[in-house]
């Protein structure tokens, strides 16, 4: 029987590949498709909501931002992320939060990559966006 150092450059290939694609499907298994998160900021002054962020295993999104909400397309590959809003629709809404929402959205349809630490999600990109998987 061989050691794994006697092995020929295409099996030791083979072996990094498969390693490298068990590695991808674990990280993918690892995000919290179907569990709400909300992004882990205090609420506004006067108001109990935060952003909650909701991803389906078959990549469809719920969005909800400060004052508005809309589903959009997610897709989630290894440790990559890929998010499009698609139409929100707004309520009655103050200044303050509208702009919120356009900073919020804007931060999440740059992001790209994610990690998991514990119960935290954070997505990166130029902005990185924490949200906590909810409890509820």
């Amino acid at each position: 029987m061989r050691s794994f150092w006697a092995l020929t450059n295409i099996q030791l290939i083979a072996v990094i590949m498969l390693a490298a694609g068990a590695v991808g499907a674990w990280a993918q298994a690892q995000f919290p498709f179907e569990s709400e998160m909300l992004l882990d900021v205090r609420p506004l002054p006067g108001s109990k909501r935060v952003p909650i962020l909701e991803i389906l295993a078959n990549g469809r999104a719920m969005i909800d931002l400060w004052c508005r909400s809309g589903e959009g397309q997610a897709e989630v590959t290894g440790d990559t992320i890929r998010l499009a809003l698609g139409p929100l629709a707004e309520q009655s809404c103050t200044p303050e939060r509208r702009q919120r929402d356009e900073e919020l959205a804007a931060a999440l349809s740059q992001v790209t990559q994610w990690r998991r630490k514990e119960d935290v999600i954070i997505l990166v990109g130029p902005t990185e966006l924490r949200y906590r998987l909810s409890t509820h």
